[in-house]
Protein backbone atom coordinates (compact mmCIF):
# COMPACT_ATOMS: atom_id res chain seq x y z
CA UNK A 1 0.00 0.00 0.00
CA UNK A 2 2.87 2.37 0.84
CA UNK A 3 4.43 1.68 -2.55
CA UNK A 4 1.14 2.62 -4.22
CA UNK A 5 1.06 5.96 -2.40
CA UNK A 6 4.66 6.65 -3.44
CA UNK A 7 3.87 5.89 -7.08
CA UNK A 8 0.80 8.12 -7.00
CA UNK A 9 2.82 10.94 -5.46
CA UNK A 10 5.53 10.59 -8.09
CA UNK A 11 2.92 10.60 -10.85
CA UNK A 12 1.36 13.78 -9.50
CA UNK A 13 4.78 15.36 -9.07
CA UNK A 14 5.87 14.60 -12.63
CA UNK A 15 2.57 15.50 -14.32
CA UNK A 16 2.34 18.89 -12.64
CA UNK A 17 5.99 19.84 -12.35
CA UNK A 18 7.51 18.63 -15.62
CA UNK A 19 5.48 20.97 -17.87
CA UNK A 20 6.61 23.91 -15.75
CA UNK A 21 10.24 23.01 -16.00
CA UNK A 22 10.00 22.39 -19.74
CA UNK A 23 8.59 25.87 -20.27
CA UNK A 24 11.53 27.60 -18.64
CA UNK A 25 13.45 29.57 -21.24
CA UNK A 26 16.75 28.35 -19.91
CA UNK A 27 15.69 24.76 -20.54
CA UNK A 28 16.16 23.69 -16.92
CA UNK A 29 16.07 19.93 -16.42
CA UNK A 30 14.27 18.08 -13.63
CA UNK A 31 16.77 17.29 -10.90
CA UNK A 32 16.77 15.03 -7.86
CA UNK A 33 15.78 16.46 -4.45
CA UNK A 34 19.40 16.32 -3.26
CA UNK A 35 20.79 18.22 -6.23
CA UNK A 36 22.20 21.72 -5.49
CA UNK A 37 19.79 23.22 -8.05
CA UNK A 38 16.70 21.60 -6.57
CA UNK A 39 14.05 23.94 -5.16
CA UNK A 40 14.14 23.73 -1.37
CA UNK A 41 11.05 24.72 0.70
CA UNK A 42 13.36 25.28 3.69
CA UNK A 43 14.78 28.33 1.92
CA UNK A 44 11.41 30.01 2.52
CA UNK A 45 11.35 29.23 6.22
CA UNK A 46 8.81 26.44 5.77
CA UNK A 47 8.55 23.75 8.46
CA UNK A 48 10.11 20.35 7.89
CA UNK A 49 7.59 17.67 6.90
CA UNK A 50 8.13 15.62 10.07
CA UNK A 51 7.40 18.71 12.20
CA UNK A 52 4.09 19.62 10.55
CA UNK A 53 1.16 19.62 13.00
CA UNK A 54 -1.70 17.47 11.66
CA UNK A 55 -4.08 18.20 14.55
CA UNK A 56 -5.47 21.53 13.36
CA UNK A 57 -5.53 23.80 10.29
CA UNK A 58 -3.89 26.78 11.96
CA UNK A 59 -2.35 27.98 15.18
CA UNK A 60 -4.36 27.98 18.43
CA UNK A 61 -1.71 28.08 21.11
CA UNK A 62 -4.19 27.99 23.99
CA UNK A 63 -5.69 24.81 22.58
CA UNK A 64 -2.27 23.24 21.97
CA UNK A 65 -1.16 24.01 25.51
CA UNK A 66 -4.33 22.53 27.00
CA UNK A 67 -4.19 19.45 24.79
CA UNK A 68 -0.65 18.81 25.96
CA UNK A 69 -1.71 19.14 29.60
CA UNK A 70 -4.75 16.89 29.21
CA UNK A 71 -2.91 14.16 27.35
CA UNK A 72 0.09 14.29 29.66
CA UNK A 73 -1.88 14.26 32.93
CA UNK A 74 -5.10 12.56 31.71
CA UNK A 75 -6.95 15.28 33.66
CA UNK A 76 -9.89 16.84 31.80
CA UNK A 77 -10.23 20.00 33.90
CA UNK A 78 -8.01 22.23 31.75
CA UNK A 79 -10.15 21.31 28.71
CA UNK A 80 -13.33 22.06 30.63
CA UNK A 81 -12.00 25.48 31.66
CA UNK A 82 -10.90 26.36 28.13
CA UNK A 83 -14.29 25.54 26.62
CA UNK A 84 -16.12 27.34 29.41
CA UNK A 85 -14.20 30.48 28.47
CA UNK A 86 -14.77 30.14 24.71
CA UNK A 87 -17.72 32.03 23.22
CA UNK A 88 -20.51 29.80 21.99
CA UNK A 89 -21.40 31.64 18.78
CA UNK A 90 -17.95 31.69 17.17
CA UNK A 91 -15.99 29.25 15.09
CA UNK A 92 -13.32 28.68 17.75
CA UNK A 93 -15.55 26.67 20.11
CA UNK A 94 -16.51 24.29 17.31
CA UNK A 95 -12.88 23.74 16.34
CA UNK A 96 -11.82 23.15 19.93
CA UNK A 97 -14.61 20.65 20.51
CA UNK A 98 -13.48 18.81 17.37
CA UNK A 99 -9.86 18.85 18.53
CA UNK A 100 -10.59 17.44 22.00
CA UNK A 101 -12.86 14.76 20.56
CA UNK A 102 -10.29 13.89 17.91
CA UNK A 103 -7.54 13.61 20.52
CA UNK A 104 -9.64 11.22 22.62
CA UNK A 105 -10.59 9.17 19.57
CA UNK A 106 -7.00 8.91 18.40
CA UNK A 107 -5.85 7.91 21.89
CA UNK A 108 -8.43 5.13 21.96
CA UNK A 109 -7.34 3.92 18.56
CA UNK A 110 -3.71 3.81 19.67
CA UNK A 111 -4.49 2.25 23.06
CA UNK A 112 -7.73 0.25 22.87
CA UNK A 113 -7.07 -1.14 26.34
CA UNK A 114 -7.00 -4.64 27.67
CA UNK A 115 -6.66 -6.69 30.79
CA UNK A 116 -3.71 -4.69 32.14
CA UNK A 117 -3.96 -1.48 30.10
CA UNK A 118 -6.22 1.55 30.56
CA UNK A 119 -7.83 2.49 27.24
CA UNK A 120 -6.86 5.78 25.64
CA UNK A 121 -9.17 8.77 26.04
CA UNK A 122 -10.02 7.78 29.60
CA UNK A 123 -10.00 11.46 30.59
CA UNK A 124 -13.13 12.03 28.49
CA UNK A 125 -14.99 9.21 30.27
CA UNK A 126 -13.98 10.67 33.63
CA UNK A 127 -15.07 14.13 32.46
CA UNK A 128 -18.57 12.90 31.63
CA UNK A 129 -18.81 10.88 34.84
CA UNK A 130 -17.60 13.59 37.20
CA UNK A 131 -19.22 16.60 35.47
CA UNK A 132 -22.38 15.34 33.72
CA UNK A 133 -23.83 18.88 33.54
CA UNK A 134 -20.73 20.35 31.89
CA UNK A 135 -21.91 21.57 28.47
CA UNK A 136 -18.39 21.46 27.04
CA UNK A 137 -17.84 17.87 28.07
CA UNK A 138 -21.22 16.86 26.66
CA UNK A 139 -20.40 18.43 23.29
CA UNK A 140 -16.95 16.80 23.16
CA UNK A 141 -18.53 13.41 23.98
CA UNK A 142 -21.11 13.79 21.20
CA UNK A 143 -18.41 14.70 18.67
CA UNK A 144 -16.26 11.82 19.93
CA UNK A 145 -19.06 9.36 19.17
CA UNK A 146 -19.49 10.81 15.69
CA UNK A 147 -15.79 10.49 14.97
CA UNK A 148 -15.76 6.95 16.34
CA UNK A 149 -18.61 5.97 14.04
CA UNK A 150 -16.82 7.23 10.94
CA UNK A 151 -13.43 5.98 12.09
CA UNK A 152 -14.30 2.45 13.25
CA UNK A 153 -17.34 1.32 11.27
CA UNK A 154 -18.89 1.43 7.81
CA UNK A 155 -21.93 3.56 6.94
CA UNK A 156 -25.00 1.40 6.48
CA UNK A 157 -23.93 -1.29 8.93
CA UNK A 158 -25.69 -2.02 12.21
CA UNK A 159 -22.56 -1.04 14.17
CA UNK A 160 -22.44 2.35 12.45
CA UNK A 161 -26.11 3.03 13.06
CA UNK A 162 -25.88 2.06 16.74
CA UNK A 163 -23.00 4.47 17.36
CA UNK A 164 -24.71 7.23 15.39
CA UNK A 165 -27.95 6.81 17.31
CA UNK A 166 -25.95 7.12 20.52
CA UNK A 167 -24.31 10.25 19.11
CA UNK A 168 -27.73 11.68 18.23
CA UNK A 169 -28.87 11.23 21.83
CA UNK A 170 -25.63 12.81 23.05
CA UNK A 171 -26.23 15.83 20.78
CA UNK A 172 -29.70 16.29 22.27
CA UNK A 173 -28.27 16.15 25.78
CA UNK A 174 -25.53 18.66 24.93
CA UNK A 175 -28.12 21.00 23.39
CA UNK A 176 -30.21 20.94 26.57
CA UNK A 177 -27.18 21.90 28.64
CA UNK A 178 -26.38 24.91 26.41
CA UNK A 179 -29.56 26.18 24.67
CA UNK A 180 -27.83 29.02 22.80
CA UNK A 181 -24.84 27.00 21.64
CA UNK A 182 -24.94 25.98 17.93
CA UNK A 183 -22.20 23.35 18.38
CA UNK A 184 -24.45 20.40 19.42
CA UNK A 185 -26.57 21.00 16.32
CA UNK A 186 -23.50 21.32 14.10
CA UNK A 187 -22.33 17.95 15.42
CA UNK A 188 -25.74 16.53 14.57
CA UNK A 189 -25.25 17.55 10.92
CA UNK A 190 -22.79 14.68 10.62
CA UNK A 191 -25.30 12.38 12.30
CA UNK A 192 -27.92 13.55 9.80
CA UNK A 193 -25.62 12.59 6.95
CA UNK A 194 -24.78 9.21 8.45
CA UNK A 195 -28.35 8.30 9.34
CA UNK A 196 -29.79 9.72 6.12
CA UNK A 197 -32.20 12.25 7.59
CA UNK A 198 -35.03 13.17 5.24
CA UNK A 199 -34.77 16.63 3.72
CA UNK A 200 -37.51 18.07 5.96
CA UNK A 201 -35.70 16.66 9.02
CA UNK A 202 -32.39 18.07 7.84
CA UNK A 203 -33.85 21.48 7.05
CA UNK A 204 -35.45 21.64 10.49
CA UNK A 205 -32.04 20.95 12.05
CA UNK A 206 -30.43 23.55 9.78
CA UNK A 207 -32.92 26.21 10.88
CA UNK A 208 -31.91 25.65 14.51
CA UNK A 209 -28.32 26.45 13.54
CA UNK A 210 -29.28 29.51 11.52
CA UNK A 211 -31.24 30.83 14.50
CA UNK A 212 -28.09 30.65 16.64
CA UNK A 213 -25.20 31.34 14.24
CA UNK A 214 -26.36 32.26 10.70
CA UNK A 215 -22.86 33.02 9.38
CA UNK A 216 -21.08 30.02 10.95
CA UNK A 217 -18.61 28.79 8.31
CA UNK A 218 -17.97 25.44 10.02
CA UNK A 219 -21.69 24.73 10.10
CA UNK A 220 -22.03 25.51 6.40
CA UNK A 221 -19.15 23.18 5.54
CA UNK A 222 -20.73 20.39 7.60
CA UNK A 223 -24.12 20.95 5.94
CA UNK A 224 -22.57 20.99 2.47
CA UNK A 225 -21.68 17.30 2.80
CA UNK A 226 -25.35 16.37 3.14
CA UNK A 227 -26.25 18.15 -0.10
CA UNK A 228 -23.40 16.58 -2.09
CA UNK A 229 -23.94 14.06 -4.84
CA UNK A 230 -22.13 11.30 -2.94
CA UNK A 231 -24.52 11.58 0.01
CA UNK A 232 -28.12 12.77 -0.10
CA UNK A 233 -28.17 15.52 -2.71
CA UNK A 234 -26.66 16.30 -6.09
CA UNK A 235 -24.03 18.50 -7.68
CA UNK A 236 -26.71 21.07 -8.47
CA UNK A 237 -28.09 21.11 -4.91
CA UNK A 238 -24.61 21.41 -3.40
CA UNK A 239 -23.63 24.24 -5.77
CA UNK A 240 -26.91 26.01 -5.06
CA UNK A 241 -26.40 25.72 -1.28
CA UNK A 242 -22.83 27.04 -1.53
CA UNK A 243 -23.68 29.88 -3.90
CA UNK A 244 -26.64 30.97 -1.75
CA UNK A 245 -24.39 31.07 1.30
CA UNK A 246 -21.83 33.15 -0.58
CA UNK A 247 -24.49 35.53 -1.88
CA UNK A 248 -25.85 36.33 1.56
CA UNK A 249 -22.47 36.39 3.29
CA UNK A 250 -21.95 39.51 5.41
CA UNK A 251 -18.94 41.67 4.61
CA UNK A 252 -15.73 40.04 5.78
CA UNK A 253 -17.29 36.58 5.99
CA UNK A 254 -15.48 33.56 4.61
CA UNK A 255 -18.81 32.17 3.38
CA UNK A 256 -17.86 33.75 0.05
CA UNK A 257 -15.45 30.81 -0.31
CA UNK A 258 -18.19 28.18 -0.08
CA UNK A 259 -18.43 27.56 -3.87
CA UNK A 260 -14.79 26.43 -3.90
CA UNK A 261 -15.58 23.78 -1.29
CA UNK A 262 -18.57 22.64 -3.39
CA UNK A 263 -16.29 22.29 -6.43
CA UNK A 264 -13.81 20.28 -4.36
CA UNK A 265 -16.52 17.92 -3.12
CA UNK A 266 -17.42 17.10 -6.73
CA UNK A 267 -14.00 16.71 -8.29
CA UNK A 268 -13.64 13.74 -10.65
CA UNK A 269 -12.00 10.71 -9.08
CA UNK A 270 -8.97 11.12 -11.36
CA UNK A 271 -8.29 14.47 -12.99
CA UNK A 272 -4.77 15.76 -13.46
CA UNK A 273 -5.66 17.80 -16.54
CA UNK A 274 -4.49 21.37 -16.08
CA UNK A 275 -7.34 22.77 -18.18
CA UNK A 276 -9.97 21.63 -15.69
CA UNK A 277 -8.40 23.69 -12.93
CA UNK A 278 -8.32 26.71 -15.22
CA UNK A 279 -11.94 26.29 -16.29
CA UNK A 280 -14.53 29.01 -15.71
CA UNK A 281 -16.31 27.33 -12.79
CA UNK A 282 -13.04 26.63 -10.95
CA UNK A 283 -11.55 30.04 -11.72
CA UNK A 284 -14.68 31.82 -10.53
CA UNK A 285 -14.69 29.80 -7.29
CA UNK A 286 -11.00 30.50 -6.70
CA UNK A 287 -11.54 34.23 -7.18
CA UNK A 288 -14.43 34.14 -4.70
CA UNK A 289 -12.23 32.40 -2.14
CA UNK A 290 -9.35 34.82 -2.71
CA UNK A 291 -11.74 37.73 -2.22
CA UNK A 292 -13.03 36.14 0.99
CA UNK A 293 -9.48 35.66 2.32
CA UNK A 294 -8.54 39.26 1.58
CA UNK A 295 -11.67 40.63 3.27
CA UNK A 296 -11.62 38.34 6.32
CA UNK A 297 -10.30 39.25 9.75
CA UNK A 298 -6.72 38.05 10.17
CA UNK A 299 -7.76 36.17 13.30
CA UNK A 300 -10.77 34.41 11.76
CA UNK A 301 -10.44 30.76 12.91
CA UNK A 302 -11.71 29.49 9.53
CA UNK A 303 -9.21 31.47 7.47
CA UNK A 304 -6.66 28.65 7.48
CA UNK A 305 -9.26 26.20 6.12
CA UNK A 306 -9.83 28.38 3.07
CA UNK A 307 -6.13 29.03 2.53
CA UNK A 308 -5.32 25.29 2.57
CA UNK A 309 -7.94 24.54 -0.07
CA UNK A 310 -6.69 27.46 -2.14
CA UNK A 311 -3.19 25.95 -2.08
CA UNK A 312 -4.59 22.77 -3.59
CA UNK A 313 -6.46 24.53 -6.40
CA UNK A 314 -3.78 27.13 -7.12
CA UNK A 315 -1.08 24.48 -7.45
CA UNK A 316 -3.29 22.37 -9.71
CA UNK A 317 -3.95 25.48 -11.81
CA UNK A 318 -0.22 26.31 -11.92
CA UNK A 319 -0.77 29.66 -10.21
CA UNK A 320 2.48 29.34 -8.33
CA UNK A 321 2.94 32.82 -6.89
CA UNK A 322 -0.60 32.88 -5.52
CA UNK A 323 -0.11 29.42 -4.00
CA UNK A 324 3.07 30.59 -2.31
CA UNK A 325 1.24 33.63 -0.92
CA UNK A 326 -1.18 31.26 0.84
CA UNK A 327 1.54 28.88 2.03
CA UNK A 328 3.39 31.55 3.99
CA UNK A 329 0.26 31.98 6.13
CA UNK A 330 -0.62 28.34 6.86
CA UNK A 331 2.67 26.46 6.83
CA UNK A 332 3.25 24.46 9.98
CA UNK A 333 -0.32 23.18 10.41
CA UNK A 334 -2.01 20.76 8.00
CA UNK A 335 -5.18 19.61 9.79
CA UNK A 336 -7.50 20.75 7.01
CA UNK A 337 -8.97 19.73 3.68
CA UNK A 338 -7.71 18.37 1.38
CA UNK A 339 -4.77 16.91 3.29
CA UNK A 340 -6.84 15.24 6.03
CA UNK A 341 -8.53 13.00 3.47
CA UNK A 342 -5.26 11.10 2.96
CA UNK A 343 -3.54 8.59 5.21
CA UNK A 344 -0.56 10.94 5.61
CA UNK A 345 -1.70 14.59 5.60
CA UNK A 346 1.80 15.96 6.18
CA UNK A 347 3.26 14.08 3.23
CA UNK A 348 0.45 15.10 0.89
CA UNK A 349 0.75 18.75 1.91
CA UNK A 350 4.54 18.60 1.52
CA UNK A 351 4.19 17.38 -2.08
CA UNK A 352 1.99 20.33 -3.02
CA UNK A 353 4.26 22.73 -1.17
CA UNK A 354 7.29 21.40 -3.07
CA UNK A 355 5.41 21.77 -6.35
CA UNK A 356 4.51 25.37 -5.49
CA UNK A 357 8.12 26.21 -4.62
CA UNK A 358 9.47 24.55 -7.76
CA UNK A 359 6.89 26.24 -9.99
CA UNK A 360 7.51 29.59 -8.33
CA UNK A 361 11.26 29.37 -8.86
CA UNK A 362 10.84 28.01 -12.39
CA UNK A 363 9.10 31.28 -13.21
CA UNK A 364 11.72 33.53 -11.69
CA UNK A 365 10.61 33.60 -8.05
CA UNK A 366 12.93 33.38 -5.05
CA UNK A 367 12.76 33.82 -1.28
CA UNK A 368 13.70 37.47 -1.79
CA UNK A 369 10.70 38.13 -4.06
CA UNK A 370 8.06 36.41 -1.92
CA UNK A 371 6.08 38.89 0.20
CA UNK A 372 5.25 37.88 3.76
Amino acid sequence: MEILWVLMALALFSMVLLPVLRRRRAGVQLVSPGHPDAADPANYGFVRQEELDVRMPGADQDLLDVLDVVQRTQDYRAASQLLAGTETEGETRWQRVQAFAGAASLELQQRPGGVSETPGGQWLRVWRAEAPKDAGGAAVHAEFLVQQAWRTSTPGTDEFRIIMEEAKAACAEAALLAPGDPVPYIIELSVARGLAYSRPEFEQLWLKILDRAPAHMGAHLAALHYWCEKWHGSRELAYSFAESAAARAPRGSLLAAMPLFAVFEHLPEVNLVRGFYQSEVVTKSIHGALFAVQAARPDDPMLAHVRHLLVFFLVRGERWAEAMAQLVHVDGHVGALPWTLTSDPAADYAIYRALAVAGYEANGGSPATLPH
